[in-house]
């Protein structure tokens, strides 16, 4: 019997599997890892791991004996070469692995800058993988220069923590705001602020040219001609889906391995699940990269692998950790055309289009995220006014 076959050993790839067996399947479960490493959480990485608060077995999605005592085999150090469509089988160099169905949870890496402009030169870094953070984590001396190419969540978390440990840190991005493509001004305002008040340098609306040193990185030369001292650099550019096991199989990709409301793949034999699956949204294809939804959309397929029929209603939350400030999203803000901002507890500021809210960016206001988040997924009716004027924001879910 060929079962299920997971690539990938990410967070939909542990959901997936865990789904499965908590339903009741009883056939094979393989997951193929390219990491060395049981599946772990990535959202630590760039926070309390990589500020030496959180110990790499708290990483861990699932107990070490967990996949012998539920029969799921997980292949780790693997990597896969190839989907042969015809003969339903993963080939991994020489070896044949045969599938009756098989899931595609390969996430979605970091980009990097291009050899030609000093990506490939020492001391530059990406945060992605337990890899990444452990090589870097040496770097992290008081007193030395980092600068961090990129204003989203990634590169303001990693400049949290350097700063926190006592680096001088310079931030630049391109764009004309830090989290340009994620946020509103409001919360960039807010985010920016405080980087600010703990000495973080953040140069917004300049790109880089080149990143300079003979081996190893040196300094980040700046679009207007400055030059930037640097003894390492952090790189958090946005990440690309990877989709290149699928493409190569004759699978559509279109912003991501292209999937059906159920999370199958133009096989149906193949399914596709977390940051590198491209779903139907209102105005096209779609994918979210968050922990929400790797585990709900990876649970949705490990459903409907077994016959259960049901379309991906994505209910998407993040948060994001920066120095003594938890930032807590709720809802999806795209196409915003109004903000309100409530300050009853904490800072909240409410994405709003044609009236109907949208989202909900919570900076220390635990409260607003938690009723956001539950008037947002039930779809109530919430008003511009009655955000602005609540004193207790629990009176929105009356």
């Amino acid at each position: 019997m060929s079962g299920i076959v997971i690539i990938g050993a990410g967070q939909a790839a542990a959901s997936l599997a865990a789904k499965l067996r908590g339903l009741g399947y009883e056939g094979a479960v393989t997951i193929l890892g390219a990491e060395p490493v049981a599946p772990y959480q990535r959202p630590p990485l760039s926070k309390g791991y990589l500020l030496g608060d959180m110990p790499l077995d708290r990483l861990t999605l699932r107990a070490p004996d967990w996949y012998e005592t539920n029969n799921v085999t997980l292949r780790t150090g693997v990597t896969v070469t190839g989907i042969d469509r015809a003969a339903k089988e993963v080939l991994i160099g020489e070896e044949r692995l045969p599938y009756d169905q098989l899931a595609l949870c390969t996430g979605a890496p970091p980009r990097r800058l291009p050899a030609a402009m000093g990506g490939d030169l020492a001391g530059v870094y990406t945060v992605r993988t337990l890899a990444d953070v452990d090589a870097m984590a040496g770097e992290f001396t008081a007193g030395r220069k980092l600068v961090v190419v990129g204003g989203g969540y990634i590169g303001l978390e990693a400049a949290a923590v350097a700063s926190k440990l006592g680096l001088a840190v310079t931030l630049v991005e391109a764009a004309p705001r830090i989290l340009g493509r994620v946020a509103c001004a409001e919360t960039a305002d807010a985010i920016r602020d405080l980087h600010r008040a703990h000495g973080v340098e953040i140069l917004e609306g300049i790109g880089i040219t080149q990143l300079t040193g003979a081996g190893r990185v040196s300094g980040v030369e700046l679009a207007d001609g400055r030059v930037l001292d640097a003894d390492f650099v952090i790189t958090g550019i946005g990440v690309t889906p990877a989709t290149e096991l699928a493409a190569a199989a004759g699978l559509t990709v279109e912003n991501g391995i292209a999937v059906d409301a159920e999370g199958r793949t133009s096989d149906p034999a193949i399914w596709a699940a977390g940051d590198c699956a491209a779903f139907p949204g209102e105005t096209g294809p779609m994918r979210l990269e968050s922990v929400g939804n790797a585990i709900d959309m990876g649970e949705l397929v490990a459903e409907n692998m077994l016959g259960a029929g049901k379309a991906y209603v994505p209910k998407p939350w993040f948060w994001s950790d920066q120095f003594d400030a938890k930032l807590q999203i709720a809802g999806l803000g795209t196409g915003y055309d109004q903000i309100v901002t409530n300050t009853a507890e904490g800072q909240s500021f409410w994405y709003f289009r044609a009236g109907k809210l949208l989202a909900v960016d919570a900076l220390n206001a635990p409260r607003a995220y938690m009723v956001g988040k539950r008037v947002i997924e039930a779809g109530k009716p919430v008003t511009p006014e009655q955000v602005a004027a609540a004193t207790d924001l629990k009176v929105l879910m009356k």
